[in-house]
């Protein structure tokens, strides 16, 4: 049996779950989670925990087991704390600046800037010039939206220069040597 799949997922006040038929719905302070429920995994509530279980021991079902049971788990998360990633930008010139709560204008050493539209549900802030927060009560969206600005130029290996998780560490090359 699955260990992560077996746990049950605890479910704080002010959450409201309910499953109908293959769906199911999370409805919280921060906003509402909705997802279909893949394969013949199920999912109960028995009082304040919701448990995710498997039909049988088929492969399928194995492998799903644990991954209904973790997506369940964040949309539960998410309705109650938001989830959160910051990006720091490194490099002269490097900023970035707001535009509302959905749009980004990036400076990041091109000839022109880069603007960034964040989907539904998630939301920017820019607390620094070098400092980027991905807010949202989605852990898909939010880390999504994350890895594509830090796309947009990646921490070069010599300088360090480029968008990056905060507290990520770039192993830096020694580079050329003079004559």
């Amino acid at each position: 049996m699955s260990r992560i799949g077996k746990s049950p997922i605890p479910v704080p006040s002010g959450v409201d779950v309910s499953v109908v038929d293959r769906k199911i719905t999370v409805k919280g302070p921060k906003g509402t989670l909705e997802r279909v429920i893949p394969g013949a995994i199920t999912v109960r509530q028995e009082g304040d925990e919701l448990l995710v279980e498997r039909p049988d021991d088929q492969r399928e079902n194995r492998a799903m087991h644990g991954l209904v049971r973790s997506l369940v788990n964040n949309m539960v998360v998410g309705v109650h704390t938001e989830f959160v990633k910051e990006l720091e930008i490194i490099g002269v010139g490097y900023r970035a600046a707001a535009q509302g709560a959905d749009k980004l204008e990036l400076a990041l050493g091109f000839s022109h800037p880069v603007n960034v539209q964040a989907p539904a549900g998630v939301t920017f802030e820019v607390p620094s010039p070098n400092r980027i927060v991905v807010r949202g009560v989605d852990k898909e969206a939010v880390g999504q939206v994350a890895a594509n600005i830090r796309k947009i130029r990646k921490p070069e290996p010599y300088k360090g220069k480029g968008v990056r998780y905060l507290g990520e560490y770039v192993a830096k090359k020694a580079g050329k040597t003079g004559k």
